[in-house]
């Protein structure tokens, strides 16, 4: 099962936010699987089409997630995804 991250800004709204191992060969499976634990998140981090939303970045490893639209980039087992949202103001 591939561990799943998250930055601290997403904690403001997901209190219990915490990592997780969870089940999944793609970032579409994983977010799946994370809506199970954490209600209402998936949809914090797409739009009502499936694609990631604006100000989201997935990464796999190092490296940022390719299909922001599908999200059908592949998760291995070992892989380790980390879950931000991009900050903005002036």
């Amino acid at each position: 099962m591939a561990l799943v991250k998250f930055t601290n800004i997403l904690k403001r709204f997901y209190p219990n936010l915490k990592s997780i191992q969870v089940p999944g060969k793609s970032v579409s499976e994983i977010l799946n699987a994370l809506e199970n634990e954490y209600p209402g998140i998936k949809d914090y981090l797409v739009d009502d089409q499936g694609k990631l939303r604006q100000h989201v970045n997935i990464f796999i490893g190092e490296d940022l997630i390719q299909d922001k639209e599908a999200l059908q980039d592949q998760v291995g087992e070992k892989d380790e995804l980390y879950i931000g949202q991009a900050i903005s103001g002036g």
